[in-house]
């Protein structure tokens, strides 16, 4: 059975930044363990911990790239549903 065109549209927007989405979530993965192990691992310096926070800002703003695109992209190219 051939997926509807509201289907295929919706699943062509999850697609759209896909790559800034898991970009973001892997950056704050990266800063959250830089900042772990700044603060609770010996050995490792303590001023980690506030670069591993700048990479989770980093992490958040492609976060927040990844969805206001995808908005404006659904503002530019609205359903349109043919008949």
């Amino acid at each position: 059975m051939a997926p509807s065109s509201r289907e295929a549209y919706v699943s062509d927007l999850r697609g759209r930044y896909r790559a800034f989405t898991n970009a973001g979530y892997v950056v704050c993965l990266i800063g959250v363990l830089v900042m772990l192990s700044g603060r609770y691992m010996d050995g490792v310096p303590h001023w980690l911990v506030f670069p591993g926070l700048a990479v989770i800002i980093i992490g958040w703003g492609l976060l927040a790239f990844a969805i206001f695109s995808r908005a404006a992209y659904v503002r530019a190219h609205p359903f349109e549903p043919r008949d």
